[in-house]
């Protein structure tokens, strides 16, 4: 079957339900419409969801690179035309040469530096095996894999037209791009006279690394419309087309992996990419007011974390609350408080810790645990559980989500850790490396640059995965039928995000773009803090929480204090209509969610 694309330019059209009829086939949501359209085109050619979302992930790759990848990982979580709950598991192992106390510097403190912006810092990549598991298992037959990958290596090769997120992000780490070659080749759009003045100016001295970073973000380069063309990615494409796992984790592009890591300090091997697998894992179920919910189990904490708190909500009357009413937002609150603390003690990799999952996602563990809160004043953290909190995740994470008209559902989170993973291209090859490494606890027991601490269950060790918050889900009602398909980025924000739009779409009856665009708030258990997006909370529903001993944290990093929670996508199924959900908040692309 031969696929059909152009290179399409970024419209200003949202689908909804307002617009969509009753006889659409399948819906697909990405941070990407370029990525999504590639989705519906293959439901369109006779697809089904498996093929849709493995060609809309290597397509991410090439039109998303801040956070679609070959170079990370991520986790699957979806439910077949057959009633079979599926969850499989890509996400990044620590190589061989990796240690506990690898990121510490000589004065054993904990290096950022080393943690987030070396070569060190790259867990094995998981993305491309598990991408080609997901497509060789439950794909339809319809499609070669050099069909399903056409699109992806057509845009890597020929270029694409980035949007203004691009842009600002392009600019914004020229910095960090600069210190690689790889990147600088493919993210530095000219090196110009006031760029290299402004490196001299910082070589001699003349300018603090904070003052260098701002003085290379003013230099504006990148516009939107502008042509990114990604040629030794496209050949990596190619070589994964060709030859399948063996094309990335076994000839050139494994060579060419070892060649950066040798020459930089790196510590994958050739053996760690030769024994990388991606693994199935029992996906954790539950329900909540009639309906099942299937979500991903360890190393993401999600599904665990998900399932209890919808188990402690389901007690009370959530549809009788208002949204975001001074009610509704203390017992959200106090419900996560519970949840995180059971996250920091309880979860890591299921091969290397027992996780008790069947005691977390029990209704009797959730009325237990509701035991410890008063709907009449806030539980102070420590009055909870002592001395141990969340290990730092970056908000850079990508979700995307197909439902097909033959019933299949699939959703996919997938990370690089932060933005542009550690800013190093591998050379040759084309594509960005993770700093994953530091989703571990590197230092358990003291605190990290970013104030947070982690313990044992989730401590460095050779072939271990980082504990994540990645939450893909999937809600099934009580015929077996699909509801939704739904996942976010923001790192520990990713499970309340996820948590406040299922209680959207269940309990208050709104469709998925509704429910995504409705602020949200977010509490971790440490920090012992609420935090809001802009117009999430009224200021006397502040002062009111505040009456009951909540503490708010007015000092972020967006405008007024607010912050954005989380990027939600997904596809709903409601009245017999596939309605798409996407996030407007930090994307300029609003053409993200498609139906047909």
């Amino acid at each position: 079957m031969r696929i059909h694309y152009t290179i399409l330019t970024i419209t200003i059209l949202l689908f909804t339900s307002c617009n969509q009829s009753s006889n659409t086939q399948g819906g697909v949501s990405s941070t990407s419409s370029l990525a999504s359209q590639i989705g519906i085109d293959i439901l369109k050619q006779g697809g089904n969801a498996f093929d849709a979302i493995v060609a809309t992930g290597f397509t991410l790759a090439v039109t998303s690179p801040s956070n679609g990848n070959l170079g990370g990982g991520g986790f699957l979580v979806a439910y077949t035309e057959d009633g079979e709950a599926i969850s499989l598991d890509f996400r990044e192992k620590a190589p061989a040469l990796s240690y506990e106390t690898m990121f510490l510097d000589e004065n054993q403190e904990y290096s950022r530096d080393l943690a987030l912006n070396s070569h060190k810092s790259s867990g094995v990549p998981g993305t491309v095996n598990g991408l080609l598991k997901i497509f060789n298992d439950y794909g339809s037959g319809n499609f070669t894999l050099k069909e399903i990958m056409a699109p992806a290596i057509h845009y890597a090769e020929n270029g694409h037209y980035i949007n203004a997120t691009d842009a600002k992000g392009f600019d914004s780490y020229k910095a960090l791009f600069l210190t690689d070659a790889g990147s600088t080749k493919i993210f530095v759009k000219d090196i110009n006279d006031a760029i290299i003045n402004i490196q001299k100016a910082f070589k001699n001295g003349d300018l603090s690394e904070e003052d260098y970073a701002k003085e290379l973000a003013s230099i504006d380069e990148w516009k939107p419309g502008d042509l990114l063309v990604q040629k030794d990615l496209a050949d990596t494409l190619k070589r994964i087309a060709q030859y399948g796992k063996a094309g990335f984790y076994e000839g050139e592009t494994a060579e060419l992996i070892i060649e950066e890591m040798n020459a930089n300090d790196g510590f994958i091997t050739k053996e760690d990419l030769f024994n990388y697998d991606s693994v199935y894992r029992n996906p954790v179920v539950g329900t909540y007011r009639g309906n099942k919910v299937i979500s991903m189990g360890p190393p993401s904490s999600g599904g665990a974390l998900l399932i209890q708190m919808l188990n402690m909500i389901e007690n009370f009357e959530i549809k009788s609350m208002e949204r975001n009413s001074t009610e509704f937002v203390h017992l959200l609150t106090e419900v996560q408080r519970l949840a995180y603390a059971d996250r920091a003690i309880h979860l890591g990799d299921p091969d290397f810790w027992p996780n008790p999952i069947p005691m977390l996602t029990s209704k009797e563990y959730a009325k237990e645990r509701l035991a410890l809160i008063s709907m009449n004043s806030a539980t102070r953290s420590t009055k909870i559980a002592a001395g141990k909190t969340l290990s730092k995740e970056s908000i850079e994470t990508t979700h995307y989500s197909v439902i097909d008209n033959q019933g299949n559902v699939a959703g996919i989170t997938t990370t690089l850790n932060l933005s542009y993973g550690s800013k190093k291209i591998v050379d040759g090859a084309g594509f960005l490396l993770n700093n994953e490494m530091d989703d571990f606890s590197s230092k358990p027991g003291t605190a990290n640059a970013f104030g947070l601490i982690g313990y044992e269950a989730n401590a460095i060790q050779p072939f271990k995965r980082p504990l994540s918050s990645m939450s893909p889900t999937v809600i099934i009602d009580n015929e077996g039928n699909p509801i939704v398909t739904i996942g976010a980025a923001g790192g520990s924000r990713i499970i309340t995000g996820v948590l406040q739009t299922i209680i959207s779409i269940v309990d208050h009856g709104l469709n998925i773009q509704e429910a995504i665009n409705v602020p949200r708030t977010h509490s971790q258990w440490l920090p012992d803090n609420v935090r809001y997006e802009k117009d999430a909370l009224t200021q006397q529903t502040i002062s009111e929480l505040e009456a009951l001993n909540h503490i708010f944290e007015h000092n972020g990093t967006a405008e007024n204090g607010t912050y954005t929670l989380a990027q939600i996508h997904g596809v709903h199924l409601k009245n017999n209509k596939f309605i798409t959900g996407f996030d407007k908040r930090g994307t300029y692309d609003e053409n993200e969610g498609i139906t047909y």
